[in-house]
This record gives C-alpha cells, structure tokens and sequence, in this order.
C-alpha cells in the first residue's frame, strides 16, 4: 500500500507499506527511515556472495538458505514501536524459509535468523558497533561484518587499515572475542562449516 505514515507502523504494517519512490527503508520505532544507496562495488559483493553461500547450501546439503536485502525484525519489549533492520545478506533456516513459501506475507525474518552478513559502508559505526549489539540481543548465532574497502576504523581494521572479515559468534547469549580473517586467511564459519574460501577472496567479489 502507499500511505502517509499517521501513526507508528508494526512491523507487519511497514512490510505491506510503500510510499512510491522506490527507496528503500527500515522500520525506526515504528518510522519508516530513508536508507542510502549503496555503490556498485557493494552491491557486486553483496550478490556475489550470497550467490555463492546459496550454492554452498545446496551442495553441502545444509540446512540453511542464504538470500540478500532482507528485513529482519528487530526484538521489541512490551509497549515499545516495532524496529528493523534491512540486512545485506539473511541466512535463513531451511525449514523458516520454507514455512514463509507457503504464506503471502513478505519474506522476511519474522524470527531470529541463524546468520546476517552486513558489507561495510560509509557509515561504519553501524555495523561494528549499533547493529552488533542489535544482533547480539536478538541471539543471532552469527554475525558477519565484510569491511571490503575498509572503512572502518583502526581498531577493527588494523594499522595501516587492511580489508578485513569479522565474525562474530554467539555463545551462552553473548558475543565472544570476534574471529579476524585477512588476506589468505581461510574463513572460519558454525554456520558454513568447511567453506573454502579466503577473506581475499570474499573482498574480490567487489571488483
């Protein structure tokens, strides 16, 4: 539907919600907010990897699905307006995915998500910080930040900055000590267990 926004949306409402421009959003207390368009060398990343993690999926035969510019909801306490985040890349249970074919609501991650991948920009501060800490309240298993350029600072990037690869994994409801993977450094994944590919690898995928 296209909509003045009246009142704060749930987040079903924000899903079924559009207002004309073709932008993407994300749902801020219960606001739909403008996002920023990514560059090309993002994008190319992002839909490169994903199809590649697809793949991985379906050979391996595990039991997760991979699929890019999802919404994923935010948790909310009682009484709070709804949030979410549009993610760059959404690893999906097998059988959630499944689930959502079956229905005509929007695909997205209604429930927590075994994975997210976020491909750093500009912004970076997001995705280090606001958003690990979004995603660690969540209890998504496993956290993925691509810092392909790198944007962010030093103490996520080293000094000089190099292109770098963290992952974050949940245990006990925590984040631990994150896994830093550059040049030919082959990733370590819970989720991807045995993934052949390097951090290198993953930042060609930009070019």
């Amino acid at each position: 539907m296209t909509a003045t926004i009246t009142k704060p949306l749930t987040f079903e409402e924000f899903l079924a919600w559009d207002d004309g421009s073709g932008r993407d959003f994300e749902l801020v207390d219960g606001i739909p907010m403008p996002l920023s368009e990514p560059n090309a060398n993002h994008e190319d990343l992002i839909e490169r990897l994903c199809t590649y993690l697809e793949n991985f999926c379906r050979t391996q035969n595990l039991t997760y699905v991979a699929r890019q510019s999802k919404q994923v909801r935010l948790g909310a306490e009682p009484g709070e307006k709804e949030k979410s985040r549009k993610a760059d890349i959404v690893v999906f249970a097998k059988d959630e995915w499944q689930r959502m074919k079956g229905i005509s609501s929007s695909a997205a991650a209604y429930i927590t998500p075994p994975g997210v991948i976020e491909v750093v920009s500009n912004n970076w501060k997001d995705d280090y910080l606001t958003k690990l800490a979004e995603y660690e309240t969540l209890g998504v298993l496993e956290y993925w930040i691509v810092d392909y350029l790198p944007f962010g600072g030093v103490r996520f990037t080293d000094s000089p900055k190099q292109p770098t690869l963290t992952i974050y994994q949940l245990e006990n409801g925590e984040y631990q000590t994150p896994k830093v993977f550059r040049g030919q450094d082959r990733i370590e994944s819970k989720l991807f267990s045995g993934l052949p590919l390097t951090a290198e690898q993953i930042f060609d995928m930009s070019k």
